[in-house]
């Protein structure tokens, strides 16, 4: 015979398992926030007045949150009636390995660094450092290299983005030679 107290972990993992077993919900929550965030932030956009013609700086945005909001709520219908998503066939990561923390740490500090250091040293610079950086956290040992195509990616990024593309990029000490 079982009694009230028995049952009470059943129950508990009920919850686990079910939360468990429709976490695509979570999907769902942070699309339809993400929609919300948008479209509030179009529709409280301040647009002048005299703007001619149907389609202003609004539309997009518009319909971009709009979209998302469409989405999230599909996807929750999906995951309610029991729809899963699969995993992925082609990928060969061992799900059972825990998580390269070392390595997901180095990159963000490099990342963050590049960032502190692109305006002070500019973009080729940062951009440098930022290439050599995720080479040597991605576990490349060949500082003989590494460097100059570092240097040279970040050269012709810079290149392509501040002279073809008309994108300025911060060039720092090196402006003038540029």
């Amino acid at each position: 015979m079982t009694t009230e107290t028995d049952r009470a972990p059943d129950r508990a993992g009920g919850r686990r398992s079910w939360l468990r077993d429709h976490s695509e919900l979570g999907v769902c929550a942070l699309l339809l926030a993400l929609g919300v965030l948008v479209l509030t932030d179009a529709l409280t956009m301040d647009v002048d007045i005299a703007q001619r013609g149907p389609v202003g700086p609004r539309t997009v945005p518009v319909a971009v949150g709009a979209g998302l909001l469409v989405i999230a709520a599909l996807l929750a219908v999906d995951v309610l009636r029991g729809g899963r998503g699969e995993a992925e066939g082609g990928e060969d990561v061992d799900l059972s390995e825990p998580a390269d923390w070392r390595t997901v740490l180095l990159l963000s500090g490099i990342f963050l660094g590049a960032a502190v250091l692109i305006e002070p040293a500019g973009f080729p610079v940062a951009g440098a450092l930022l290439f050599w950086g995720a080479a040597f956290a991605l576990g490349s040992r060949r500082v003989d290299r590494d460097p100059l195509i570092a240097a040279v990616l970040s050269l012709i990024t810079y290149a392509v983005f501040d002279k073809l593309l008309g994108v300025p990029l911060p060039g720092g000490p090196l402006m003038g030679v540029l």
